[in-house]
């Protein structure tokens, strides 16, 4: 049983530009003022000409073996702002997702209550059922991204 960490509400309707699940164009809102982040995908923020000089400067080695210093600075970076024990570097949000949903899931089998909305639903449920075994089950996105915790109940 995942509890109350079942649920998966989507993130979209919180980022620049999406409402509901769906662009909104130039100008619209999340609700939030300053500065907006698009986080819709792994593909849509592009790389500053800063941030490759970093990357073609950096010293790299290969993460598999741990001996990789730039992924093990940011792993105890990371897990040192969150005040946890250790981080994991992943590739992708999707890795990032599966490895969630492992974690809160007992085993082949279990079920994940997310939104008809969400991001892991639309994009992401074969890697869920095939890699983890977890079937989605989903309910209605309320208009501001949540899930009605009575409809979940009833799932």
């Amino acid at each position: 049983n995942c509890g109350l960490l079942r649920l998966f509400a989507t993130a979209v309707p919180m980022v620049a530009g999406y409402q509901n699940g769906t662009p909104g164009g130039q100008g619209a809102s999340n609700g939030v003022s300053g500065v907006s982040i698009d986080l819709r995908s792994d593909t849509v923020t592009q790389p500053t000409a800063a941030m490759r000089k970093a990357m073609a400067e950096a010293t790299v080695g290969d993460d598999v073996f741990g001996d990789d210093p730039t992924v093990k600075e940011l792993e105890e970076k990371v897990a040192s702002m969150l005040g946890k024990e250790a981080g994991l570097f992943v590739a992708s949000g999707t890795m990032g997702n599966l490895i969630a949903l492992g974690c809160h899931c007992s085993g082949r089998g279990e079920e994940v209550i997310c939104g008809k909305d969400s991001h892991i639903f639309f994009y992401e449920q074969g890697g869920a059922s095939s890699l983890m075994g977890i079937v989605l089950n989903t309910v209605q996105n309320q208009p501001d991204g949540t899930l009605d915790l009575d409809e979940v109940a009833k799932v």
